[in-house]
């Protein structure tokens, strides 16, 4: 497209949120935030919507005069969604035909909705079919980013998952572009797996991190003194990760082969089952991925416990 498209936002959630303040300080028009019939919904999306500048509508009511619809709500919603607004839209195209037959005036249709997004890491661009069906180019648009109430993380760089239709997936890759992050094609056979990877690097690395929090249980440290404690070593192991990779980033007592420290530690583990079968997981992961010593006595010990 040569100009920026006009979007409306479907959500009022967390993510809703950010993307439609992020889209409209890059330039994009923002027309509708699209809720759902409920007081809570309603709140939250008339406090986006004037921030942003748009009016806030339900499905009903939405006049749908933008280019772009971009579906921001839990994924179970995502196809429900979609069809009330494609039939809503069927609708006032059946209307505006009749009105422009019986006034014999022609005139511009009554919507110019051309695209349709949804932001679903795990869900392929046909949650959107009914969309598709009424002409509209589709895409899944996922950014690998976590989005929390309270936080306001910059999208420089911020890789963005693209998925369905190609003139969906060629604007999307321009609005990304605008928002100063990065796109990738993602075949849709590859999305499940794609999910999993992005699931593991946010919401699963923080349930790694609470169980670091019940291993320091183990040892005297209550919740919050252990993550105060713990950060600094934790940011210099990232900061290792992304300057060298991570072989050159390993240490400790495997890279060591130090299987006695090792075997200690399980000892130690034993009345915490939690810490204990994610240290065992991990441990095992480092010999498949990383520079072990004593591989052979270390898989031993492993597969003892």
């Amino acid at each position: 497209m040569t100009r920026k498209p006009s979007i409306a936002i479907v959500g009022a959630g967390s993510l809703a949120t950010f993307l439609a303040a992020a889209l409209n300080d890059a330039g994009f028009t923002i027309t509708e935030i699209i809720a759902r019939d409920t007081p809570r919904s309603r709140r939250h999306a008339r406090a986006l919507a004037a921030r942003v500048g748009a009016r806030t509508v339900t499905t009903r009511s939405a006049a749908l005069d933008t280019t772009l619809l971009w579906f921001c709500v839990p994924d179970r919603e995502i196809r429900g969604s979609a069809s009330a607004l494609a039939v809503h839209l069927s609708t006032r195209e059946a209307a505006h035909r009749k009105n422009r037959v019986q006034s014999k005036v022609q005139s511009k249709a009554s919507s110019k909705v051309r695209f349709a997004f949804h932001s679903s890491g795990a869900l392929l661009s046909r949650e959107l079919e009914p969309l598709r069906k009424a002409g509209i180019a589709v895409a899944s648009v996922h950014p690998l980013m976590t989005f929390v109430a309270g936080t306001h993380p910059s999208l420089t760089g911020v890789p963005f998952a693209m998925e369905g239709d190609h003139a969906a997936t060629q604007v999307a890759r321009q609005i990304i572009r605008k928002l100063e992050g990065e796109s990738f094609l993602l075949p849709a056979a590859r999305k499940a797996a794609y999910h999993a990877w992005a699931t593991l690097t946010s919401p699963l690395l923080l349930a790694f991190l609470v169980t670091l929090e019940e291993a320091a249980r183990a040892a005297g440290f209550p919740r919050e003194d252990a993550r105060r404690k713990s950060l600094p070593i934790i940011r210099q192991t990232l900061a290792n990760y992304s300057r060298l990779g991570p072989a050159q980033s390993f240490s400790g007592p495997l890279i060591r082969g130090d299987a006695g420290t090792v075997g200690k530690h399980l000892a130690a583990l034993n009345k915490h089952p939690g810490p204990r079968e994610v240290y065992v997981a991990l441990a095992r992961a480092a010999l498949r991925g990383l520079p072990v010593k004593n591989r052979a006595g270390l898989r031993r010990l492993l597969r003892s416990v």
